[in-house]
């Protein structure tokens, strides 16, 4: 028996981010949290800047940056379930677009919309877990697992957003829009992914 890298994509993002985090925890308490803050979290409102490389940078390196390893370990659990089988499913590229433009789209709305900074990959373990709900969806037809997920998901992300928690259920609800819309535009064009 040996190892195999299995799935490239899921694995590789699951190593940067534990190098980030290590790196953020090697750094001391405060000038870790700074280096998160600084360079994984995506910009806040007062933040938009058209001009700063940096400003870039954010919009898709919030999604390797955790707070800490609790939240590391919460998101990767799903990601390193879900992912793999996706990864098989549509390939390495397609799923390394899927998370790029879900962090992007995700990041840059935060940047225009709210003033509060997000980081962590909750964005991408909601994109894949709408997008898993259409593995076997066939065209005309709506699978009733796929409706339960959404209501499911919608609700709990509509109820916690009144809690005062620091989590950011609108970088949930993003991800879980845009795997929902992964889902329906690859289904539309179920022969290019095979």
């Amino acid at each position: 028996m040996r190892l195999k890298y299995n799935s490239p994509v899921i694995l590789t993002y699951t190593f940067i981010c534990v190098g980030i985090l290590g790196i953020r925890y090697m750094m001391g308490e405060e000038a870790g949290k700074n280096f998160m803050l600084t360079y994984f979290s995506a910009p806040a409102k007062s933040q938009f800047s058209l001009t700063s490389p940096l400003f870039y940078f954010r919009l898709i390196s919030h999604a390797l940056g955790h707070a800490n390893w609790a939240h590391f370990f919460g998101n990767f659990s799903f990601i390193l379930l879900i992912g793999p089988m996706l990864e098989e499913k549509y390939g390495s590229t397609v799923l390394l677009e899927m998370i790029l433009i879900t962090a992007f789209i995700t990041g840059l709305l935060n940047s225009i919309f709210f003033s509060n900074l997000i980081l962590g990959a909750s964005g991408i373990v909601f994109m894949l877990i709408l997008l898993s709900s259409f593995t076997n969806f066939k065209s005309g037809d709506i699978p009733l697992t796929l409706l339960l997920i959404v209501i499911m998901y919608l609700a709990k992300e509509f109820i916690n957003s009144f809690a005062d928690d620091r989590v950011s259920q609108y970088g949930h609800i993003m991800g879980g829009l845009i795997g929902a819309g992964f889902g329906f535009l690859i289904t539309g064009n179920k022969e290019s992914f095979k």
